[in-house]
C-alpha cells in the first residue's frame, strides 16, 4: 500500500511538473512574468521534466503557425483578408469628425 502511494505521489508530481513546464513555455512565448511556483515544481521533479508528446505536438503546431504568419506569404494572406471598404469608411468617418471638430473650434472656416 505504501509503495503504490509513493508511486501515485511520484506520478502526480511528474504531471504537476509537466504542466508547470508548459506554463513556463507559454510565459516565455508571451513574455509574461515568471512564476516561482512553477519553477519550484519543476525542480522538485528533478529538472528531468519535458512536455508530454501531445503537448509537444501542440507547441510545434503553434510555432509553425506563427512562422507561417510571419512569412511573406502569411503577410500577403493577411492583406487579402482585409476589408478595404470598411477601412475606407472608417477613414472617411474619422476625416468627417476631424473636419467638424475644426469647424466648431474655428469660426473662420
Amino acid at each position: 500500500v505504501v509503495l503504490s502511494r509513493m508511486e501515485r505521489d511520484a506520478a502526480f508530481a511528474q504531471k504537476k511538473a509537466e504542466r508547470a513546464c508548459l506554463r513556463v513555455h507559454l510565459r516565455e512565448k508571451y513574455r509574461l512574468p515568471k512564476s516561482e511556483l512553477d519553477e519550484n515544481q519543476i525542480q522538485m521533479a528533478g529538472d528531468d521534466v519535458g512536455l508530454p508528446e501531445d503537448l509537444q505536438k501542440m507547441v510545434a503546431q503553434d510555432q509553425e503557425e506563427e512562422e507561417d504568419k510571419d512569412s511573406i506569404l502569411g503577410q500577403l494572406q493577411n492583406i487579402q483578408n482585409m476589408d478595404v471598404d470598411a477601412i475606407k469608411e472608417k477613414a472617411q468617418a474619422t476625416f468627417t469628425e476631424m473636419k467638424q471638430a475644426a469647424e466648431q473650434k474655428c469660426s473662420v472656416m
